[in-house]
């Protein structure tokens, strides 16, 4: 093939760095849209394929913490949930607070993770942390049928019903916690590129979290108990989705609309700052893996 035929040439795809650092590419990642499926088929199907309970994992997990907190936190410590049984109280707030760590965790070791298929060949990176968001949706429509089911026990037993149209506003609260532990997560998983111990301290990072998230206690306690600490909590934009997710769900709580302002700006940030930093990274981050 000589020079003039080789320029005369149509190719169906250029590969071409970003122009911008804000991009997410949405029209290649449409393109990739069955390796995004792939993976998120992956995540689903082998992450308990050698082990003796497999998916049941999902149900187990949220059970137990919430039966560990209503002990705890219930029973030994005294602190009162209103007229709503503690273990559902509890079970609202793990598993809304599960799908969050989830996406911050996985996602936190996107670049290291996947380092061998990267350095192999080219698909939109941002593919991978999509996945794992997508995929812990799942596991949260999953762990979501274990709160109705419990729900609808108590409602058997007595509990007024709760639940009204304000149910509609929850898949908000969903995507700002994904946003969120996406945004952090792209964070993350950059840094660890350079700074591998970083990793290890992501998981009791999450667990310190928690305690000043409001999961397994009101918001207006700690105002009430620790009035000197409660601005830790008050700062917290997870804490407001937290409350307010239970509000929604059980009507217990209370719902503030400066907090959740507060938390979608806040979201929004982390999630352009982690995007940058995370398109940036991707360009040289196989040098130093």
């Amino acid at each position: 093939m000589n020079k003039k035929e080789f320029s005369q040439d149509e190719w169906l795809y250029e590969i071409k760095p970003k122009t911008s650092d804000f991009s997410l590419n949405l029209k290649e990642v449409w393109r990739y849209r069955d390796l995004l499926l792939l993976f998120v088929k992956r995540d689903i199907v082998t992450v308990y394929k050698q082990t003796i309970l497999g998916p049941l994992w999902y149900f187990i997990q949220p059970l137990f913490t919430a039966i560990t907190f209503t002990i705890i936190f219930n029973n030994v410590a005294g602190i009162e949930t209103g007229k709503i049984p503690p273990f559902l109280f509890n079970l609202a707030g793990v598993i809304v607070w599960n799908y969050f760590t989830s996406c911050l965790n996985e996602t936190s070791d996107t670049f290291k993770k996947n380092a061998n298929i990267f350095g192999k060949v080219y698909f939109p990176r941002v593919i991978m942390p999509m996945a794992t968001v997508i995929t812990n949706l799942v596991k949260l429509g999953i762990q979501l049928l274990i709160f109705i089911g419990f729900y609808v026990f108590y409602l058997l037993n007595g509990l007024e019903n709760t639940l009204s149209l304000k149910v509609l506003l929850f898949p908000f609260l969903v995507v700002v916690m994904g946003l969120m532990g996406l945004g952090l997560g792209m964070i993350i998983s950059s840094l660890v590129t350079k700074y591998r111990d970083l990793s290890f301290l992501v998981s009791f990072g999450v667990q310190l979290l928690m305690y000043i998230s409001a999961v397994m206690y009101p918001m207006a306690l700690i105002k009430e108990k620790l009035p000197k600490l409660g601005w830790i909590v008050e700062y917290n934009p997870l804490a407001y989705v937290v409350e307010t997710s239970r509000y929604i769900l059980l009507n217990e709580g209370t719902i503030s609309l400066g907090g959740l302002v507060y938390t979608g700006i806040v979201t929004v940030l982390v999630f352009l700052v982690g995007l940058v930093i995370f398109n940036r990274t991707e360009k040289s981050f196989i040098d130093t893996v």
